[in-house]
């Protein structure tokens, strides 16, 4: 009889547990669009495979009336399950109990599972719907934020963080996702600031809405903070699932291969004229992206923000791939302050974990005016060239037309270590664009003719000739830095098997405690 009544203590403790801050506050949760916490995880992993650790735990706080007031799990959930029948360890923070604010309990849960994935070598995804901390606790519950960033920090490069902000994430509660390798938000209810309106009005007079200063779509095009906007938080979760199929469980591992079933000689005829005649004309960068991949599939990453630049994951024969772009299309593919910090992140988050990268070159150079070199254009292209400098990863490189001054060097050219490096047949690799240059090499010349039309013809004659030298990859190519010039529509057999030539790449950096990257 006594067995009985403890089992149904447990089941009715479990049952407790699982309402959280009761039915009413989840009502309230769906009244706004959003899943509860449990919902979330159920979503997220292969169906029936959570384990949920410490559902018994409360906070232990006894100010301003709190020792009344607990509700077991304390506000967060934690536990391991799997996406794709693959080990992953989740958080997922319920904003009906105190609004999901953080107690010292509640950050030793996080750090708890945060500790078992480093342990396993297996991702970490955080799932944020928090007011901040519990300013109950005072100094505990900032103690608590320090010890879970101090555990990002060490996860960095050896497993992969994933952050999901699926509600409000203020003050510091903001860092720990910062922390992370992937934000996710949503276009509605998803928020981060270090501060809010209410103290932007107070310090600056600045009236501000929270979709205004901290929205998704804020941070997706302005800030960059976020590298996925999801349509609502159902679409969030399985960008997420869709996201860890092209990432291996810790920095010791390959990423997954996939059964290809594409065939690796496929002809794709459409990129032999994709190329516009006038050097000038844009094209869509993502169009050859997706002729070129397996089953015609591009995860992209950083959608919104410096779309000069397009970066994210592919398939190459089921080998998963990082992809760097210049767009054409967008400000000519010039790279930029924040075209250079969103490839310099995604580049050395793809060698940090083993993923071979693939760079797609048309860039005319670096965006000049006051606005950039004020803002430091330089520390951050610097960003860019040291990212592929110091990747080990086998890196192949296709310039497939413009290829000019120093973005040439950034963009994973043969010196910077790149281990295969093919052009298209058009492809232009000099200095400068050849009506700069002649201006340049031939100033005093065109000054001397007086004669308008003559002056004009000389310009042209002299630009002509530029063209003929360096305005195809003939030149680089005489010199090894074009390993081979190809057929565009065979790039993606010769991607192929310059990917299954780097199989075995073995490079070392130098030893050293860490590097000084340009910040």
């Amino acid at each position: 009889m006594e067995s009985t009544n403890q089992l149904k203590t447990l089941l009715d403790k479990r049952a407790e547990a699982k309402l959280g801050g009761g039915q009413k506050r989840i009502d309230t949760q769906h009244a706004k669009g959003k899943l509860t916490a449990r919902e979330r995880i159920e979503l997220l992993l292969d169906e029936n495979s959570f384990e949920e650790f410490d559902m018994f735990v409360t906070h232990r706080c006894t100010n301003f009336g709190l020792e009344d007031q607990k509700y077991l799990a304390d506000g967060v959930v934690t536990g391991f399950g799997t996406i794709d029948a693959r080990l992953v360890y989740v958080f997922s923070q319920d904003f009906t109990v105190f609004g999901g604010s953080l107690s010292e309990t509640f950050a030793q849960k996080i750090c708890k599972v945060m500790d078992m994935a480093l342990k396993m070598g297996a991702p970490i995804i955080g799932i944020n719907d928090s007011g901040g901390a519990r300013i109950q606790e005072g100094v505990t519950s900032l103690a608590g934020y320090a010890e879970v960033f101090q555990r990002n920090i060490m996860a960095s490069g050896v497993i992969p963080q994933i952050s999901a902000v699926f509600g409000p994430c203020a003050g510091g509660a903001v860092y720990s996702p910062a922390l992370t390798d992937f934000i996710m938000m949503t276009k509605k209810n998803s928020y981060m600031f270090v501060t809010g309106p209410k103290v932007v009005k107070t310090v600056t007079g600045e009236v501000v809405t929270d979709d205004e200063l901290g929205g998704a779509m804020v941070h997706g095009t302005k800030s960059g903070v976020t590298h996925f906007i999801a349509e609502d938080e159902q679409e969030g979760l399985l960008l997420i699932r869709k996201l860890l199929s092209y990432l291996p469980q810790n920095n010791l591992e390959e990423p997954p291969l996939s059964v290809c079933l594409d065939p690796i000689d496929r002809f794709e005829d459409s990129l032999n004229t994709i190329i516009p005649e006038n050097p000038n004309k844009p094209y869509d960068v993502k169009d050859v992206i997706h002729a070129i991949a397996d089953d015609n599939e591009f995860f992209e990453v950083h959608r919104h923000y410096a779309p000069n630049i397009v970066v994210g994951y592919a398939k190459f024969n089921g080998q998963p791939v990082g992809i760097v772009a210049n767009q054409p299309s967008y400000l000519a593919g010039v790279l930029d302050i924040n075209a250079s910090r969103k490839a310099a992140r995604f580049v050395r988050f793809c060698d940090a974990f083993n993923i071979p990268i693939v760079t797609l070159v048309d860039v005319p150079g670096f965006l000049p005016g006051t606005t950039q070199e004020y803002g430091g254009i330089i520390i951050h292209g610097a960003k860019l060239l040291f990212a592929y400098g110091e990747a080990t990863v086998p890196k192949v490189t296709i310039i497939l037309r413009k290829a000019y001054g120093g973005a040439y060097d950034v963009m994973s050219s043969k010196h910077l270590r790149g281990d295969i490096n093919y052009a298209w047949p058009n492809a232009e690799i000099a200095v400068m664009g050849p009506k700069g240059a002649i201006e340049i090499l031939y100033q005093k010349e065109y000054m001397q003719i007086e004669n308008l039309e003559e002056r004009a013809q000389f310009i042209a004659d002299k630009t002509e000739e530029y063209k003929q030298k360096f305005a195809n990859p003939y030149n680089a190519a005489s010199y090894g830095y074009i390993d081979d010039i190809i057929e565009p529509r065979n790039t993606r057999f010769r991607i192929i098997r310059a990917l299954q030539s780097l199989a075995t790449k073995k490079v070392v950096n130098p030893p050293k405690k860490h590097s000084n990257l340009p910040l």
